[in-house]
């Protein structure tokens, strides 16, 4: 009875000690992609930060160019409308005989 105790116990430590081993190895697995995300992470910050501000220059850009449109569509009715009233005035002429 005490040799099938001890072969029990011997196998219950030998279960423990290959249950650490297998943790350890998933701990030092976890260590090495934590520190992976803690990198990967500080890249995908930085990238944000970078995005932000390409966008801001995008937007002001976005918005003189804008001004600059609106400006040149007044212009272009204002010519349109001058335009207009050149071809009304047109029509008042009088038409000359043919020759």
């Amino acid at each position: 009875m005490d040799v099938i105790a001890d072969i029990l116990l011997a196998a219950g430590a030998f279960g423990a000690a290959f249950y650490c081993h297998i943790l350890g190895r998933r701990l030092r697995a976890f260590a090495r992609l934590e520190g992976g995300m803690g990198g990967a992470i500080a890249v995908l910050s930085q990238q944000v930060d970078d995005m932000t501000r390409t966008l801001a220059a995008a937007q002001t850009t976005a918005g003189d160019s804008a001004d600059r449109l609106e400006e040149r569509v007044a212009r272009a009715e204002a010519a349109a409308k001058r335009l207009e009233l050149l071809l009304a005035s047109l029509h008042d002429l009088p038409k000359e005989p043919a020759q």
